[in-house]
Parts: structure tokens; C-alpha cells; sequence
């Protein structure tokens, strides 16, 4: 395997002129992790990964490799694969002497490049298609020859900047397995940039999800989507119902109804769409809120309802297609109902002990 490189961040920012392009990012990116970097267009993101990669000077903060000071030190200097949005593949070169151009400027022996030039045709599956030119390529398979190329030297961090943004969804979804299967056998660290929330979820074993470049989260997706640090992480991961709450725990009411709430906290209240049922009586006990069916839209197995609830909110319920009663219609009488255990209370649902503790000592050492 790969020999992976941890990277530390502390109190990064960069301007453009006035304008404040990131703002104090301070996170560890350890040895062999997958961090994606998510966030809407212009949160960020690509900026912190162009100053990871040194095409970026930091106007303030520090950068290190390995505990070493690489703020100042030069892309090429660092050895990073780097993996970009439009592939850069020499379009007069063949796949293979793509894969060989940066084993070459290195001055490897013409054994070895060619030793590792086919073990690179064979990680990426491009066997029989080493001779043909980027042309003669799918996307799926430049895309290939990309991530060989950038991985043949073997370098400590993979660097990848929305690498999947020009494929259609299948062969998206492919690349996803693809990439997420040759960080499992290289083992070197990835820090993978995407706006996608689905893509980020699947893929990584943290997300680092910025806005207006500032670091929001930093956390596993699974923790990230369900205990979002704040509202904007909240509804930026996917659909999200919302509730304003009357109370507080062990008297809280929502729109007059008493429901019971986890934890405590004095904000709205929180839930994912595919932690909410349907029923069609008012329920004798639990949680539940009265509303009525907006829309409904079919999706296979699955069904996306919109309802309105009697004060007025707007919710969002995912449930599978043989679970809904015959002939609901839109503008029928409902009750959206959940389990007193899901969700969470939007002012409570902060970054883990551990980020939160991993913030401050990075900020202690910042430049």
C-alpha cells in the first residue's frame, strides 16, 4: 500500500481582493481518510483544495504535512495526485504514455515505468485500451486514465476536484465505485471535492461541508445528516421537516398537540422525511401532526408525499409505495406521525465533542 500523509489545516483563510474566499478553516485530514470537501457552488470548497494542492498561497494560516510546515513549500514539491474536473489528459499521447508522462519526468527506469504502467491498466480495468488516445476514450474511461495517471507515482494524497461533473448518472454511479474501491485497496488519503450531498454521503468516511467559506461540519455523513451542527447543514443534506416547537421538553407542544421530544433544547424541531408516517386517523398517543396531502409523486418503490400541516408547515415524507392506503389523493385529511427517538432539536445538534475538541487545539497553533 501506499504510504498516506496526514494534513493539518489551522485558521486558512484567502482572500481575493475584498472578497473572502475562505475564513479561518482549521481541520486534521488523517492518513488514509476519504474527506470529501461539500458545499454549495462558491462556499469554498475548491478554493481549500487549491490551497491544499499549492496552486493557492493561504493569506493567513499554516499548513502541514506530516507535522512539517508545507504552507509555503511549492505543488510540486508536496507529490500530491491531483485529479481534475476536466480530466487534462495529453490528447496526442495514448493511455498508456498518459499514465507513464509523470513516472518519466521523475527520471524512473524505462523498466519500472513500464512495470507500473501495467499495473496501472489493470487497477483502473482499462485492459485493452492502453494504445488508444483520449479520442478513442468513453468519459468513464478518461476518467480512468486520469485517476492511473495521477496515481502512478504513488503518491501520499490524492487530490480530486469534481471529478464525476461531465458523466451522465450510470456511469457517475460506476466511477463512485470505482474510486471508492481503489482508495480501499491503495490506501493513501483522498480529499475528494463535490457539490453532489448523495455522492459525499456515499463515499466518504467524513465530510467537511463549508458555506460562504466557513467550515460548518466536520463529521462521518452518517452523523452529519442526522445530527446536522446547524440549520444550513440540515436542509443542505437533503430534505428536512422543520417545526416550530411550544415548551419545553416534557410539556412540549407542536401545533397545540403534546408530542415527546428528544433531549433539550429550546428550538424547532427536526426530522428527515423517511422518519415520518402516514396515517389517515388521528393516532390515541404518540407524536403526530395534523395535516393535509398537497402532492404526491410516484418514484417506483418508493413515493415522495408533500403535506401541509394545519399551522401551515410545509413537510416532506418518503414511504414505500405498498405501504399507502388505496386511493390517497391529494387533499386528503392526514397525520404525519414520528417515533419520540428520531430527530433532534435544531439549537442541541452541534459538532461532536471530539471535532469541537479537535477545533480548538487546531486554533491554538495556528499561524
Amino acid at each position: 500500500m501506499t504510504q498516506a500523509a496526514e494534513i493539518g489545516a489551522f485558521g486558512i483563510a484567502k482572500s481575493f481582493g475584498r472578497f473572502l474566499a475562505l475564513d479561518d478553516v482549521t481541520l486534521t485530514i488523517g492518513r488514509g481518510e476519504f474527506l470529501t470537501l461539500l458545499g454549495p457552488s462558491g462556499s469554498g470548497k475548491t478554493t481549500f483544495l487549491m490551497v491544499l494542492a499549492g496552486f493557492e498561497a493561504p493569506s493567513a494560516g499554516r499548513l502541514t504535512l506530516d507535522g512539517r510546515d508545507m504552507t509555503r513549500m511549492p505543488p510540486e514539491a508536496r507529490g500530491f495526485g491531483m485529479v481534475f474536473q476536466g480530466y487534462a489528459l495529453f490528447p496526442h499521447m495514448t493511455a498508456e504514455e498518459n499514465i507513464a508522462f509523470p513516472l518519466r519526468v521523475q527520471g524512473r527506469p524505462a523498466a519500472e515505468v513500464r512495470r507500473r504502467v501495467a499495473e496501472m491498466i489493470e487497477l483502473v480495468g482499462l485492459e485493452g485500451h492502453g494504445h488508444k488516445r483520449p479520442s478513442g476514450l468513453s468519459g468513464g474511461q478518461q476518467q480512468r486514465v486520469a485517476l492511473a495517471r495521477a496515481l502512478a507515482y504513488e503518491p501520499p494524497v490524492l487530490l480530486l476536484d469534481e471529478p464525476f461533473s461531465a458523466l451522465d448518472r450510470n456511469l457517475r454511479g460506476q466511477m463512485q465505485e470505482e474510486v471508492r474501491r481503489l482508495h480501499r485497496e491503495i490506501g493513501t488519503t483522498f480529499v475528494f471535492v463535490t457539490h453532489d450531498q448523495s455522492e459525499a454521503l456515499a463515499l466518504s468516511s467524513r465530510v467537511a461541508i463549508f458555506e460562504k467559506g466557513r467550515l460548518q461540519q466536520v463529521a462521518p455523513p452518517r452523523e452529519a445528516y442526522e445530527r446536522p451542527a446547524n440549520r444550513f447543514v440540515a436542509e443542505f443534506l437533503g430534505d428536512i421537516n422543520i417545526l416550530p416547537v411550544e415548551g419545553a421538553n416534557g410539556a412540549a407542544r407542536i401545533e397545540g398537540r403534546p408530542v415527546r421530544l428528544p433531549g433539550g433544547g429550546t428550538g424547532p424541531f427536526a426530522i428527515r422525511p423517511e422518519y415520518m408516517g402516514l396515517s389517515l386517523r388521528e393516532p390515541e398517543g404518540g407524536n403526530a401532526v395534523g395535516a393535509r396531502l398537497t402532492d404526491l409523486t410516484y418514484q417506483g418503490a418508493e413515493t415522495r408525499l408533500t403535506l401541509a400541516t394545519r399551522g401551515g408547515a410545509a413537510l416532506v415524507l418518503r414511504l414505500p409505495t405498498a405501504t399507502l392506503p388505496e386511493g390517497l389523493e391529494p387533499g386528503a385529511a392526514v397525520w404525519a406521525t414520528w417515533d419520540e427517538h428520531r430527530g433532534f432539536r435544531l439549537d442541541q445538534a452541534g459538532p461532536s465533542a471530539r471535532e469541537h475538541d479537535h477545533l480548538q487545539q487546531g486554533k491554538g497553533r495556528t499561524a
